[in-house]
């Protein structure tokens, strides 16, 4: 998983591209402006589902700040387990009430509704990303780490 959260990093850098490149193509070339704004969605929802969980583990996010002076595996266990009760049920929730949507989606091959452009459904499917990767997350800080095994 962490190969997964730092190699997504590099999506940073299309997205940059991406969305300098809808100024001239907007204005210079007068064309592709707008597909060029629906990949960088694309990318941006890709890059974000992925990122909150990476700044979880790097511990960067917000909710991390107050005890980065902390190690993950000093952390006490019931912090462990808040976490998972906090995330946990959200998590499910949102997953359950958003997977008709996202198989439908899928399903359809959705796509922009002003450009047509296909590629909305990845959109969607960042979504499930983000909760399947939080929940991930949130249940491997309850499980026994090898570190702390005599």
């Amino acid at each position: 998983m962490r190969l997964l959260l730092r190699w997504s990093g590099l999506l940073v850098l299309p997205l940059a591209v991406l969305l300098f490149a809808q100024w001239p193509l907007r204005d210079l070339v007068q064309a592709y402006s707008r597909q060029t704004n629906d990949v960088a969605q694309i990318v941006f929802a890709l890059y974000m589902s992925v990122a909150i969980t990476a700044a979880s583990i790097g511990r960067t996010h917000l909710a991390a700040l107050h005890s980065a002076h902390v190690s993950p595996a000093a952390m006490p266990l019931w912090k462990r387990w808040a976490l998972l009760i906090c995330v946990g049920p959200w998590a499910l929730f949102m997953l359950w009430a958003t997977t008709p949507i996202v198989i439908e989606s899928v399903r359809h091959w959705e796509k922009f509704s002003e450009t047509l452009t296909p590629g909305y459904f990845l959109i969607k499917l960042s979504l499930a990303l983000l909760l399947i990767l939080a929940l991930l997350e949130a249940l491997l800080q309850v499980t026994p780490r090898a570190e702390s095994r005599p």
